[in-house]
Parts: C-alpha cells; sequence; structure tokens
C-alpha cells in the first residue's frame, strides 16, 4: 500500500544513519497486522511515503515482517524517530521489532535470523498489481553479532535491547520464542561494531541477569562451531531400512555389541508390520558414535541399513526445505552457476514432487505409501502455518531408478479418495 501524511513537526534528532536512508524493516508482525495499522502508528512520527506487508504469492498470508519508508525530502530524521520511539511498540497485540533496512548486497549474503513467519534469509515472490515483486527481509552481517544463552523467561526482546544498549548502537535485537511465544532462553544481539560486540561480552558474560547466570559469546554458524573442532554429543540413534524381520529386540542385540543400550524400539504401522526404522538409546555418547560408525552403510539381514543422530522434527523439517531450495533455485550470478548446477545435478530425477494430497495424509503416511519403492532418503507434506496440509509434498528417493518406479506405479494412486498427480520435481527457473 502507497500512502501520503502531512509532515509531523518534531524536534530534529542526531542521525546516526544517512538521511536518504529512509527505510525501516518491521519484524515480529502479528499475522493480523495490516498496511493500514501500521500507517495509523508510523505516520504520527513522520510523512509515510509507502508501506508494504510481505505476504505468501499462493496464500497472501502475512509473512511477518514489512517495510515502511518515509519521505526523507520533507522530514530527513522521521525514519530515525520511528526506530527510536516505535521499537517494541505493541501492534495488535504484538510488540514489534524495527532495524534499518539494508540494500547493501553484501548484507544479504549472511545468515539471518530476525525474520519471522518462516522466510528467514530467502525471498518469497509476491504477486502485486502487473509484475511479481521481490520482498527480502534483511539479513545481518555477522560482524558485531553475539549469542547470549541460559535467559530467564522473563526477559524479552525489549528487555534484552534495554540491557545490552549501553555498550553501542545495535542494529537488531531478538530473543528467540516457540510457535506460542514463549522464550526458548537465548537470543541475539547485533551491534554495528566488533568493538560494541567485545565490549557488552567483556561486562556481560558470566553476569547475573534476573536470577540466571547468562553466557554471552560471539555469535558461530553451525559449521563454523563444528570446525572449531567442537564435537557432537548425542546418545539417541536413527537408524533406517532396516529388514521387516527386526523388531525391538532384534535392533537392541544389533546394536548391544557397540555399548550399553537403554531403549530400542522399531516403528510399527496399525497393523503391527515394520516401517523399515526405528531408535536406538545408549547410555553414552561415546556408543552412540561408536554404533553410528559401525553401522551406517552395513548390511543387516540383506539390506543396508543407515545410522545416523536422531533429529528433532524442526531439524529434519529445516534440512529438508534446505535441499527443496537448492534443487529449485534459479540461475544467478555467474560465479555460483557451477555449485548450482551441481547440486541441481545431485538430486535431480531423485526427487518427486506429489500433489493433490488428501488432508489427512501426514509426512509418515506418504513415506508408508512410497517406501516400497527404494530407499527414501527424505518426504515432506507441506503445511500452512497452523499446520493444515497445502495438498501436495515430496519425496526424495537415492537413484533414478527408484524414482521413476515410483512414479510409474503412484501417479494416478487412489489415496484417501484422491487420485495423486506425481512426478519428477522441476526446478524453478
Amino acid at each position: 500500500m502507497s500512502a501520503e501524511a502531512p509532515p509531523a513537526q518534531a524536534p530534529a534528532a542526531p542521525a546516526t544513519q544517512p538521511t536518504q536512508n529512509s527505510s525501516l524493516y518491521v519484524g515480529d508482525l502479528d499475522r493480523d497486522a495490516t498496511e493500514a495499522s501500521l500507517f495509523e502508528l508510523f505516520s504520527q512520527v513522520g510523512p509515510v511515503a509507502s508501506i508494504r506487508v510481505c505476504r505468501d504469492a499462493v496464500t497472501r498470508r502475512s509473512l511477518g515482517y514489512a517495510y515502511v519508508n518515509y519521505n526523507s525530502a520533507l522530514d530527513p530524521q522521521a525514519a530515525e524517530r520511528a526506530l527510536e520511539t516505535l521499537n517494541y511498540h505493541p501492534v495488535a497485540g504484538r510488540p514489534i521489532r524495527i532495524m534499518w533496512s539494508h540494500r547493501d548486497p553484501a548484507f544479504r549474503k549472511v545468515r539471518h535470523w530476525a525474520a519471522a513467519g518462516g522466510a528467514a534469509g530467502r525471498g518469497v515472490r509476491l504477486r502485486a498489481g502487473r509484475g511479481a515483486r521481490r520482498c527480502l527481509a534483511p539479513p545481518l552481517s555477522g560482524v558485531g553479532n553475539i549469542f547470549i544463552k541460559n535467559l530467564d523467561k522473563s526477559i524479552d526482546n525489549k528487555a534484552l535491547h534495554d540491557t545490552f544498549s549501553q555498550f553501542g548502537s545495535i542494529l537488531s535485537c531478538k530473543v528467540a520464542t516457540d510457535a506460542a511465544s514463549n522464550s526458548k532462553g537465548y537470543g541475539f544481539v547485533h551491534y554495528e561494531t566488533d568493538e560494541a560486540a567485545a565490549l557488552a561480552i567483556e561486562k556481560v558474560n558470566g553476569m547475573q541477569l534476573a536470577d540466571k547466570i547468562v553466557y554471552v559469546g560471539p555469535f558461530l554458524k553451525r559449521v563454523e562451531r563444528v570446525g572449531e573442532g567442537r564435537e557432537e554429543r548425542y546418545t539417541n540413534v536413527y537408524i533406517k531400512n532396516l529388514a521387516e524381520d527386526v523388531d525391538d529386540e532384534g535392533l537392541r542385540k544389533i546394536c548391544a555389541e557397540h555399548g550399553p543400550v537403554t531403549s530400542a524400539v522399531v516403528m510399527v504401522d496399525g497393523a503391527g508390520k515394520s516401517r523399515g526404522f526405528g531408535f536406538v538409546n545408549f547410555e553414552t555418547a561415546e556408543a552412540a558414535a561408536t554404533a553410528v560408525e559401525a553401522l551406517n552403510g552395513k548390511d543387516v539381514g540383506g539390506k543396508t541399513v543407515f545410522a545416523g543422530r536422531a533429529q528433532k522434527k524442526a531439524e529434519r523439517e529445516s534440512l529438508l526445505r534446505a535441499k527443496f531450495e537448492e534443487v529449485q533455485r534459479g540461475s544467478g550470478a555467474a560465479g555460483g552457476r557451477g555449485v548450482r548446477a551441481e547440486r541441481v545435478a545431485k538430486y535431480q530425477g531423485m526427487n518427486l514432487y506429489i500433489k493433490n494430497l488428501s488432508d489427512e495424509v501426514t509426512d509418515d503416511q506418504l513415506r508408508e505409501e512410497f517406501a516400497p519403492y527404494g530407499t527414501i532418503t527424505s518426504h515432506k507434506v507441506m503445511v500452512d502455518d497452523k499446520g493444515k496440509s497445502r495438498g501436495f509434498g515430496f519425496v526424495c528417493y537415492t537413484s533414478h531408478e527408484e524414482a521413476t518406479r515410483a512414479v510409474t506405479e503412484m501417479n494416478g494412486k487412489m489415496l484417501k479418495g484422491k487420485p495423486l498427480y506425481v512426478a519428477l520435481a522441476q526446478r524453478k527457473e
């Protein structure tokens, strides 16, 4: 939406950002927040030139963030005043989070933990007017980014901001929350400079905040944490491609030779038939690691099994989403074409797209239907933000032959009263 409002008369404030940057990113938006409600709030500070709530291209649901642009020709300081006075102001009952919208492409090549609604770090096509526009949430650079954990549940975005703002200018501040908006006990603060970040780490690490001793350190990507030599420790192991005659006791015996087992279970369907995978929990992380190393790729009962660390559902979905995006990502700059082509080639012909799924079909049911045709590396029914099926999904096999056989056998098959459409997943151009 684009709107005009008379300039608000307000005392000038010293600029910490170039006056030509009059664009703000507004995150943590309630799904019911609209351009109209945002205009009503932001126009109180200065002349608003335009507001856009970013939405899903298909469902038109809000992605939880928006952009507000002020008319800097009429009031150069309006955006900065809005950032200072409206940050964490409630909109539709939920505090919003405001930061500068950066147009520098370098800022868009790094991790973005701030975007709400599952759109982190990627552009979302918006169909507006005659053409589609690309709405991008502003990622954050690694410079000046710190990680805080063991936070008390009472500390929210504003409290975190108030605590750390004394050490330097903050670009963004975020406490991680679950689907119910409850704190997960950790958060991030992004400073303008590394010096401010280093000072915050020095002063706050090991200090008590709201009755809890917090850890404060530089933010590291997952690959950087592993690269520093920190061993991944786990005791729960996932094993798949098991023979049908392997039961709980059989799985326990297979794994017990690698260390003490506390529990072993083979997953079964409603008829009590093995679904070909199970979970084993060891007493120690060392035993679990030994079992994974020994069993992964080993022939057990005539079938080559996979063994690896058991992952949480959210982690599996994140990895699966990343894999699908690698396959479907369009071509870009010449320097990255070779890498993207290699990624596409890796999964081309093995990844299936299934649509016309009944709302009742779950991830497990999708896997069960396609498992007879080969070894499945990943499977997913796509859902909306309320967890309701969007009527399509993906299944990825280990070979082209398995995928082709599944297409031949499953295309047109009735499932829950609906004929399936099954085809090889195509990369978006």
